[in-house]
């Protein structure tokens, strides 16, 4: 070993290297004096913590607590001391059923324990069977413990139903149950959130149920949980089943003038016979039409299907004489009683509901509304189902588009009369969309174009639906003008296109000028009736003088003539 001069100066003594094997060194101290201040009076514990900022010392270099020496050093198991190892746990036994009414000739698949809450009595069918639309699909969740030794610890049970859009959570709560005994009481005192303990031989079930709203397949997704720590587990089980429709719903609508329509639906059963498949007949026990807000529906007719003759009726009441005796192939006739294939045609009225709805009008595309029909099964089973979105239909008659697109053409032989049927309000609410989206913007279709192949529509204001023959009537008609400029007409009626019923009189008059955009104007004209029959009166024609445009218009209205065998030429 080796000493630096300057520090020590001074001899060494060494030892024999045979006696201690070491050396030391006797340190050399120079003659230089250092001022070293006395150390401070010794406070105690007590004392020093009382001073403002006390910060307690760090243990000395390589010294450590006899806490944290210890928790480097788990200490050695003994029967009285206690350690985090998990309790052993018993595996669940999960039993998922569907509940429904019972059918003749269905097979089953055994029974519940004495532990259910169904009770002993009930069988358990083999499948889901046929599951219909409408119908409330409840099901039944059981979780048991087969261990006669091991209780299953934090046990938690979570189901969902999963439909072709979205996932629903079913809650069956198990949250509320703590422990689940031999009682297997769920409504004690403890009414924690969390998992449920369940003890030997004993188990737990819930019911859970959900509307079904969507057609195609569900899936039944239950999740099981239990167990802690390394020996937490976890089951899972998926259960599939379709969802069909028993009822095919079809409509037809047709209109009945400006302000309202006729909805004719036609129902079909279209489950499938046979016991045991969920098919079978159905009951119709309620019909009824929900519109829109603004718009009223009328039963028309009634007795079928247990529904109200006016789904707005306020009253509700019955008119029908409760002390009439009727046959009983009369009440099975109204019952609505539906086997497989078998339809019944149900028909409502539409209409505003309010002054200013009427005059409005009810456009081609507006909503009208949804039937909506409730059914039964042989075994009691209910459910609803509705129809899709019933529109307003468009009044275009036919022949109204030349080839080139430009004007407008009236087939004389075709059905269609403008009275009832709506082609003013068309008109102008295609004028109002293509002046709320731009000239440019409206799509080429014959219905968008309506404003401008009809720039003016001529409508009857409560024609005749009869004639005398050879008596003059006068007939009002509205004149509408839904372009955007303003017009001088002149309404003609031609007598070389009339057949039957002519015009009798002035042949034309004239309007003046109409304003755009919905003006309008009221004239008078007289027919007469020369043949016995059913005629249209047509013929009719709005000339623009300022332009020289000619709008040929259809058929305004159909009467019928009662001439008595008579008739009368057009030279009396």
């Amino acid at each position: 070993m080796t000493c630096d001069p300057e520090f020590y100066r001074g001899p060494v003594f060494a030892v024999r290297p045979f006696a201690l094997r070491f050396a030391f060194v006797v340190p050399y101290r120079p003659y230089r004096h250092f001022y070293v201040p006395p150390p401070p009076p010794r406070q105690s514990m007590s004392q020093q913590q009382q001073q403002p900022g006390f910060v307690p010392p760090p243990p000395p270099v390589g010294a450590m607590s006899h806490a944290a020496s210890y928790s480097h050093y788990p200490p050695t198991a003994s029967p009285s001391t206690p350690t985090d190892q998990p309790l052993p746990t018993a595996a669940p036994t999960l039993k998922v059923m569907r509940l429904q009414a019972p059918q003749l000739g269905q097979p089953t698949g055994g029974s519940l324990g004495p532990h259910s809450i169904l009770g002993p009595g009930c069988t358990l069918p083999d499948t889901f069977g046929v599951i219909h639309i409408g119908e409330v699909f409840t099901a039944y969740l059981g979780v048991l413990n087969a261990d006669d030794h091991l209780p299953i610890r934090n046990l938690a049970v979570t189901a969902q139903l999963q439909t072709p859009s979205r996932r629903w959570p079913l809650p069956c709560g198990f949250e509320g149950v703590r422990s689940a005994g031999g009682s297997g009481d769920a409504n004690d005192d403890d009414e924690g959130q969390g998992p449920i303990d369940v003890s030997p031989g004993s188990g737990v079930d819930a019911i859970v149920s959900r509307p079904l709203e969507e057609i195609g397949q569900h899936i039944l997704r239950v999740e099981v949980a239990y167990g802690s720590g390394p020996t937490s587990r976890t089951l899972r089980k998926f259960y599939r089943f379709n969802v069909s429709s028993p009822l095919h719903i079809r409509e037809l609508t047709v209109r009945a003038g400006d302000d309202r329509c006729y909805v004719s639906i036609a129902v079909e059963n279209a489950s499938g016979a046979g016991a045991g498949t969920g098919g079978g007949g159905l009951t119709i026990c309620g019909a009824d039409f929900h519109p829109p807000a603004g718009l009223v529906a009328e039963r028309v007719g009634g007795g079928v299907g247990g529904g109200t003759q006016a789904s707005t009726a306020a009253d509700g009441s019955d008119h029908a004489d409760c002390g009439e005796r009727t046959s009983a192939a009369s009440l099975y006739e109204t019952s609505g009683r539906l086997e497989p294939g078998e339809s019944y045609r149900y028909l409502f009225l539409v209409r505003a509901a309010s002054e200013d709805a009427a005059l409005r009008g009810i456009a081609c595309g507006d909503e009208l509304g949804k039937a909506v029909f409730a059914w039964r099964k042989a075994m009691g089973e209910s459910g609803r189902i509705a129809s899709a979105s019933v529109r307003c239909p468009p009044a275009q008659p036919p022949g109204l588009v030349s080839e080139d697109g430009t004007t407008s053409v009236v087939a004389a032989s075709s059905k269609f009369v403008v009275h009832r049927s709506g082609l003013s309000v068309d008109a102008a609410a295609a004028a109002a969309n293509r002046l709320a989206r731009g000239e440019g913007s409206a799509q080429q279709t014959a219905q968008s174009n309506l404003d401008k192949l009809l720039p003016v529509t001529v409508e009857p204001i409560d024609p005749p639906t009869s004639l005398e023959l050879g008596k003059p009537v006068e007939i009002k008609l509205l004149i509408v003008n839904h372009s955007s400029e303003a017009m001088s007409l002149q309404l003609q009626m031609r007598l070389a296109q009339m057949s039957g019923v002519v015009v009798c009189g002035r042949s034309f008059k004239n309007l003046g000028e109409v304003p755009p955009s919905g003006g309008s104007s009221v004239v008078e004209i007289r027919v007469v009736a020369l043949v016995a029959g059913m005629f249209y009166v047509q013929g009719c024609s709005v000339v623009d003088l300022m332009s020289g445009r000619e709008v040929a218009q259809p058929p305004l209205f159909n009467v019928f003539v009662d001439g008595g065998g008579n008739s009368v030429s057009l030279e009396q």
